[in-house]
């Protein structure tokens, strides 16, 4: 079958690659029908999310229909349409029936102590082969896998893989409730759906910082109010919009790949922290390998955590869902203590959110394929992932549609 397989930093290929096969009573095997390109795809090519194993299958995203399931398996039949869940949960240890699935004890075959195990990722996640794929080895089925209601496409299903719970996550992490003003630090896919959650969790403002036109064009179309931080200082702004307080709710959906201002007053200031991002870039990325524009570091790492803390209010509350490579150590921790801060973060227990999400589309709640932007057959992945990776305009969701 064809693949996106990862070689090495900065290298990835459409291969041929062995079908997968059952190897526990618990798999199934799911022929995949959608795919997509994420954000933390990048990182994995970028170097700033170390240790993937080369020949690695990528993709953590998949709609599909079930070819195959091991013994164990009872709650799936060959045919049926299925939601593959990013991360994978065992659904009996102690973590993943409080809900916990992204720290699950068994899942994670380095161990307990290991952590969130998901497709396609570095060596200490599994790692498991992705699901840019053909076909899809599924551990843990009955809990990774989530049954697709008639009444959603597969276009919109394969949001919920990953994107919305995610974004859904982060809102409940910020702590979002009924009034509050939330801001979101960018305005990529995870971005969007972040604002659209905060929005549904009761918020009464929104708004959202990022420096490409398109994304603060698709994040206004939502109603949030729009910052360019090419343009303007996105803290002093969002505080003068909260007549001085700052906002009660943030969520960083950029992480370790966050970007300096390239103009404005924001640059001014940020310029003055060139040495020390030049320092986090070669902490976070060490083996990063640029090809002219392509495959670059964030040039900030810390950027967002930074100005995250500085545009909250006092006593508020952060919610992290961007990305922050083990061993990234950058955080002004001395300020959030001073301001009595609430900060949480972590990988998304997707199971957790999957099932209601699923049914607030099928309802009609909410349609999330408008943030579909680019669809393209698997073959030319590659090149889908260059363009992301540029972060050119008008580019949000790369749908891989695999078969029919």
């Amino acid at each position: 079958m064809k693949a996106v397989v990862w070689h090495g930093v900065g290298d990835i290929r459409v291969d041929e690659v062995p079908d997968p096969k059952i190897l526990e009573p618990s798999d199934a095997i799911v022929r995949i029908t959608r795919s997509a390109i994420c954000g933390t795809d990048l990182h994995l090519v970028r170097g700033t999310m170390p240790g993937m194993q080369p020949g690695t299958v990528l993709g953590h995203e998949a709609v599909g229909v079930v070819e195959e399931v091991g013994p164990a398996v009872r709650g799936f039949s060959l045919g049926d349409r299925v939601v593959v869940c990013s991360t994978v949960g065992c659904g009996t240890c102690s973590y993943c029936r409080a809900g916990y699935f992204a720290q699950c004890d068994t899942a994670n075959p380095n161990g307990p102590g290991a952590g969130t195990c998901f497709f396609g990722g570095p060596e200490s996640t599994g790692p498991v082969d992705g699901l840019q794929a053909e076909y899809a080895r599924v551990p843990f089925a009955m809990t990774t896998l989530v049954p697709v209601p008639d009444s959603v496409s597969d276009d919109q299903a394969i949001l919920v893989s990953d994107i919305f719970p995610t974004a859904w996550f982060g809102a409940r992490l910020a702590e979002v409730g009924r009034g509050d003003s939330v801001l979101v630090f960018g305005a990529g896919v995870v971005g969007q759906f972040a604002i659209a959650s905060a929005q549904r969790q009761g918020a009464g403002r929104v708004f959202v910082v990022d420096g490409i036109g398109s994304r603060l064009d698709a994040a206004r179309a939502q109603h949030a109010e729009t910052v360019d931080f090419n343009r303007e200082d996105p803290v002093a702004l969002v505080k003068e919009l909260t007549g001085g307080i700052g906002v009660d709710r943030v969520i960083d959906a950029v992480g370790v790949d966050a970007q300096r201002p390239s103009g404005g007053p924001a640059a001014e200031k940020v310029a003055q922290q060139a040495e020390q991002f030049e320092a986090e870039r070669a902490e976070a990325a060490p083996d990063a390998s640029p090809s002219g524009e392509q495959w670059v570091p964030g040039n900030a790492p810390s950027l967002v955590a930074q100005w995250a803390v500085e545009a909250v209010a006092k006593a508020g509350t952060i919610g992290v869902i961007g990305v922050y490579p083990p061993g990234f150590s950058s955080f002004p921790l001395g300020q959030a203590m001073n301001k009595n801060l609430t900060v949480k973060m972590g990988n998304c227990n997707h199971r957790r959110y999957v099932p209601e999400l699923l049914n607030l589309v099928a309802t009609g709640g909410f349609d999330p394929t408008a943030f579909i932007t680019q669809r393209t057959d698997p073959t030319a992945a590659v090149e889908a992932y260059e363009t992301f990776d540029r972060r050119e305009e008008g580019w949000l969701k790369t749908v891989l549609e695999v078969s029919a």
